[in-house]
């Protein structure tokens, strides 16, 4: 009777885990499927979020593009209104307001070089390190100053010749 309910017994659970395996399988290729869809899922996430940085971006530089075209003509208005108050003022008025940009820069270049003999002269007294003049003298706010200034003079000389002033 053992041989009789053993044989039985040990069919039915082989017959049973031959019937388990395919839904064990389904279970396993179902987890990989989902752990596939998630990385997909991250893998698209991660795109849309570049194409939105790229976006903002391309936005970014349309808007400098406008802004600086904005300037420009801005610009260009003002030294072609300028131009027309000198003529209509005609005489002695057109003249100073001519004189008015050569004087303020001989004024800031005459202040410049006259401070920078004075410095130099008693730094070399004092230290005779001439790498404390520096230091001294040419800061980043008075060099943007000169070089607004210079600048001011050399572009307005390249917009004159294109005819832009």
């Amino acid at each position: 009777m053992l041989d009789l309910l053993g044989g039985g017994v040990i069919g039915s659970l082989i017959g049973g885990l031959f019937r388990l395996a395919p839904e064990v399988m389904k279970w396993l290729d179902k987890k990989d499927e989902r752990a596939h869809e998630l990385a997909m899922f991250d893998r698209q996430c991660s795109l849309e979020k570049e194409r939105g940085a790229q976006k903002l971006s391309e936005i970014g530089a349309q808007r400098d593009m406008a802004i600086d075209s904005g300037v420009m003509d801005a610009f260009t208005a003002a030294i072609n209104q300028q131009a027309e108050m000198t003529k209509a003022a005609g005489g002695w008025a057109a003249k100073a307001s001519a004189a008015v940009r050569p004087l303020v820069t001989y004024w800031v270049w005459t202040l410049y070089s006259t401070a920078f003999i004075t410095l130099l002269v008693i730094t070399w007294q004092v230290t005779r390190d001439p790498s404390q003049l520096v230091r001294l003298v040419l800061t980043a706010d008075f060099m943007a100053i000169l070089g607004g200034i210079t600048n001011y003079w050399f572009l307005d000389r390249t917009l004159a010749k294109r005819g832009l002033a």
